[in-house]
């Protein structure tokens, strides 16, 4: 029982990566940057919804909404402010420019909601039992696993059906000619800061409801971990970040469970390294020769 209570966590724990990673591969795909603040905008998002619940005693559902709400707002209000005007840069530039909106969130949080760690109440709370006390599911595992089918499918649906969805997709083969055709480049790529940032409040949200701890620094490694996913499913790859999450998840669970927990952050990495020496691009990721 204990392999199929690690299957369970891994696939939960995946969900939440593949959540966050989605908004990963959305921003690279369209705007061909590397949103390295993406991390701490969870964190945001998180401690949205903890105020929300704790200090207003809100319902779960209002304090969810408010953290998305907050989160889409922020990731615009960042794209505009700190990235916009760096659209034609060198991609030295973005990054060190990422790196410092993400010590900018971090000391943020730090100085208005302080430093020490806080206990996150879980939006969802217990368990069902599958097989009476040898294995149960958590409704959060469930809800993670949900949130991110849902999630999955309707970016599915949106970026292959919406006139939005479809001008993303052409920002994402060709900024240029896009521009060309009519589409507002710069309101495509605000939207996709958007939808990203919203998918990140709504996975720090699930991950600090199964892992409940909150500090101003919650968003960095599960950050991190998720760019790796998207690096291994295949950047750019909406079923790419999926499998990625997913994968990288169980393999997290069961390195600590049968490794050594110490070990689970160094095997994960391993993997990606040895996936991109055979696969360059990632698993679903695809080789495009650079033209010169």
């Amino acid at each position: 029982m204990s392999f199929l209570n690690n299957v369970i966590t891994g696939i939960s724990l995946g969900s939440i990566y593949a959540i966050i990673a989605l908004g990963y591969t959305m921003v690279y795909g369209i705007a061909k940057m590397l949103n390295f603040a993406h991390g701490d905008v969870i964190m945001v998002g998180a401690y949205m919804c903890f105020f929300a619940m704790g200090n207003f005693d809100l319902p779960p559902a209002v304090g969810v909404l408010l953290a998305v709400v907050v989160c889409t707002v922020l990731g615009v209000v960042i794209e505009r402010l700190a990235y916009k005007p760096l659209r034609s840069a060198p991609s030295l530039a973005v990054l060190i420019t990422a790196i410092g909106v993400s010590y900018l969130l971090q000391n943020g949080a730090q100085i208005l909601w302080g430093a020490a760690t806080k206990t996150f109440r879980p939006i969802v709370e217990g368990s069902l039992p599958l097989a009476p006390g040898q294995l149960s599911i958590s409704y959060v595992a469930i809800l993670s696993v949900v949130c991110c089918i849902v999630v999955m499918a309707a970016l599915t649906l949106f970026t292959g059906k919406t006139k939005m969805g479809k001008a993303m997709r052409a920002c994402s083969e060709d900024k240029g000619a896009a521009q060309l055709m009519g589409i507002d480049v710069n309101t495509t790529i605000s939207m996709t800061f958007a939808i990203g940032s919203a998918l990140a409040a709504l996975a720090g949200v699930l991950m600090c409801s199964a892992y409940p701890v909150l500090s101003p620094t919650t968003g960095s490694m599960p950050g991190i971990k998720a760019f790796t996913a998207a690096v291994f499913g295949g950047i750019g790859s909406i079923p790419g970040a999926l499998l990625g999450g997913l994968l990288l998840g169980v393999i997290e669970i069961f390195a600590g469970a049968y490794i050594s927990t110490d070990l689970a952050n160094a095997v994960v990495f391993a993997v990606l390294i040895i996936v991109l020496l055979v696969r360059p691009a990632g698993l679903m990721g695809k080789y495009v020769p650079e033209k010169v």
